[in-house]
């Protein structure tokens, strides 16, 4: 298998702005491998469109590649439009706050700002933490039902003292999230922190991503009911700015 995605990566790099087509001959030549197996690899890249087939038989780059593509800058907007807001968030309350997406059954921080009054907790842009005990994470979940079975592959395993190891106790703390619109974790994932998140809208109604705010416990919960609204109001503001129109 990785051998296969090796070479179809090698299949994409020979595409340039001098050779915008190839053929299979061209392209098993270049490679250094049996016509045979080019026109395998080819054939797998066309079903799944990251190739296509023009009317002469010869290849192009293909629409899956222009649709990743977009994601990629789509997680660019999101970083753009969101630095002001929890920008604002961090000058408010004393903590961090990360913008989170969902990958492989984990979340991803692809955004942090930290107050500058405190010490900033151990994350950094690209790390990952588990979906079933963060607020970031159980927002996806709650709002993605098919995010919970890749999590579940990789256990529900205690990572501090209330962390959630029963599949029912999470789909019932996943139901109460769809229903106050926000996700809390006390003392879940990382000792001593509390976190509040809020999903994060795309133009057609998709939860794509979630902001949190993460601090020390004590403060939190004293601060606890205009934190959840400004977290809740940040997310709302980021999703309007990325196209989403459906809250009253």
């Amino acid at each position: 298998m990785i051998s296969s995605i090796e070479k179809m990566t090698k299949i994409l790099d020979l595409f340039s702005h001098d050779h915008p087509s190839l053929g299979n001959k061209e392209i098993a030549e270049w490679l250094g491998i049996h016509q045979s197996s080019a026109h395998h690899l080819i054939k797998t890249m066309c079903k799944e469109g990251i190739l296509i087939q023009d009317n002469n038989r010869r290849y192009r780059l293909g629409w899956k590649l222009l649709e990743w593509s977009n994601k990629v800058m789509y997680q660019e907007d999101i970083h753009n439009e969101a630095g002001p807001i929890i920008g604002n968030l961090v000058r408010h309350y004393k903590g961090t706050s990360h913008i989170g997406m969902f990958h492989e059954g984990e979340v991803r921080f692809v955004f942090k700002m930290t107050s500058c009054e405190i010490d900033p907790i151990s994350t950094y842009i690209g790390a990952r933490k588990p979906a079933y005990c963060t607020s970031s994470g159980k927002v996806l979940l709650a709002y993605n039902p098919s995010f919970l079975r890749p999590t579940m592959a990789k256990g529900l395993l205690k990572q501090s003292n209330n962390t959630i190891t029963s599949i029912n106790d999470l789909e019932r703390e996943l139901k109460l999230i769809r229903k106050q619109g926000y996700a809390i974790s006390d003392d879940e994932n990382d000792h001593g922190l509390y976190g509040v998140a809020a999903p994060i809208y795309s133009y057609n109604g998709d939860v794509v991503a979630s902001v949190n705010f993460v601090g020390e416990r004590h403060y939190m919960k004293v601060n606890l009911p205009h934190i959840i609204r400004s977290v809740v109001s940040s997310a709302q503001t980021i999703s309007k700015q990325l196209g989403f129109i459906s809250f009253a």
